[in-house]
């Protein structure tokens, strides 16, 4: 049996509860306007089995799963959206479990998993090396990462804003995100096989605002498991074994 990984974390590790507020009522409507619902069925079209989603948000993921997974593990820290998304839980076409706890240990079995899904929130978590060596070890040999995320421009003039903004406001005013991180190089310093992706601009305007570039894609857990993505017998404590279904 693979072994349980440590839950030390507060299960409210995160707490922005005026940010929560303004992204509930915020977020559906950039989702409609700015297109993001397209690529949110982009990034899960094909998946199969069980899933693992961190920072679910308020479940805008949720309505985007295919009728092939059997089920999803949402992990969301932040209570007032973790209560949002167990609502949209319950109106998924597929079971969705929410689940509170953080990125950076999460709270179910090693090699549990066919696929893990990240969406928007490599920019807002504490620890991006540890997140992904979370996703990694609960993820089993060969399975997928799909992921959709905004980072670092490819354009030196919006890079030096996206530097300059973190270093001030923007990680106070949106949650703790962070604009210039580079997901795919994390993705593969983290030793997935990194495949196919697109560069895009979210929302598609003129202008681009300092998270507007977005990469979607897919990368993989290396087929051959490794021991090191085990978990440590001294950490092992109640985790999430099978979650169940709200729909």
């Amino acid at each position: 049996m693979p072994p349980l990984r440590s839950t030390r974390l507060p299960h409210d590790a995160v707490h922005h509860p005026v940010f929560a507020r303004f992204y509930a009522k915020v977020s559906p409507i950039i989702d409609e306007r700015g297109g993001v619902g397209a690529h949110r069925r982009e990034l899960l079209a094909g998946l199969s089995g069980r899933v693992i989603e961190i920072g679910a948000g308020n479940g805008l993921n949720f309505p985007y799963y295919p009728p092939t997974v059997s089920e999803v593990v949402a992990i969301e820290p932040e209570r007032g959206l973790r209560r949002i998304a167990v609502e949209a839980a319950v109106r998924s076409g597929v079971p969705v479990d929410v689940v509170p706890g953080a990125a950076e240990a999460l709270p179910v079995k090693s090699e549990a998993f066919d696929a893990a899904v990240t969406s928007l929130v490599l920019c807002s978590v504490r620890d991006v090396r540890r997140a992904l060596a979370e996703l990694r070890r609960v993820l089993r040999p060969g399975g997928e990462l799909r992921f959709f995320e905004h980072g670092r421009a490819e354009g030196l003039a919006l890079a030096v804003t996206q530097h300059a903004l973190d270093r001030t406001v923007w990680p106070v005013l949106f949650g703790g995100c962070h604009t210039a991180r580079d997901p795919l190089a994390s993705i593969e310093a983290a030793g997935f096989e990194l495949g196919a992706y697109s560069r895009l601009r979210v929302p598609q305007t003129r202008v681009p605002t300092p998270a507007s570039p977005c990469v979607l894609g897919v990368a993989r857990r290396p087929p051959v498991a490794d021991p090191a993505d085990s978990a440590n017998p001294a950490d092992q404590v109640d985790s999430v074994d099978s979650a169940d279904g709200h729909a």
